[in-house]
């Protein structure tokens, strides 16, 4: 009995060490802040744990990961007062997919957007907060700061255009 708990360990051991920044990815994807996917990455295998999961193959342990992820991520969202819709999410799996198995340079694109993203300041980043990170729609961005929908997509349009050029400086990709 001891034996099986020991292999046990070891097998979730592994399977946390192949997983947990794909998790953690994921959820920053989808949506989470730094600290929310560190926390929700934790869930995220804690309920694998407690669920006796087993694995079958890379692929299916990543899929199931991704689910529990989501469903932590949506909880936690409800807990906040939100009620994202579940069509919100009904693209993220294959887009996520997609992007992970298809695409080499995830990591390092996702470090250059991250230190892009660290120069994007006052209103700027708050509509791109709302945007990106609360869900809210131009209108309802306007809104809230003041400001017409045009003037929120335009805005939008600016920033998302220097953070493809600082990327493209950073990342030594050739201007389209």
């Amino acid at each position: 009995m001891q034996v099986a708990s020991i292999d046990r360990r070891a097998t979730f051991e592994r399977i946390i060490h192949a997983h947990q920044r794909g998790v953690w990815r994921y959820l920053r994807f989808i949506g989470c802040s730094r600290s929310e996917a560190d926390d929700l990455t934790q869930e995220t295998f804690l309920a694998a744990w407690k669920s006796e999961f087993e694995e079958i193959n890379e692929a299916a342990t990543a899929g199931y990961l991704r689910t529990v992820a989501k469903s932590r991520f949506l909880m936690m969202l409800r807990s906040k007062g939100r009620r994202p819709k579940e069509t919100e999410f009904a693209e993220v799996d294959a887009d996520w997919v997609q992007l992970v198995e298809y695409d080499e340079g995830w990591d390092e694109r996702a470090d250059a957007l991250e230190e892009c993203m660290q120069h994007v300041q006052g209103k700027a980043r708050e509509v791109i907060d709302l945007n990106y990170r609360v869900g809210l729609r131009y209108a309802e961005i306007g809104q809230r700061m003041g400001m017409k929908s045009e003037g929120v997509r335009t805005l939008m349009k600016r920033v998302i255009a220097k953070l493809r050029e600082c990327m493209e400086r950073k990342l030594e990709w050739p201007a389209e």
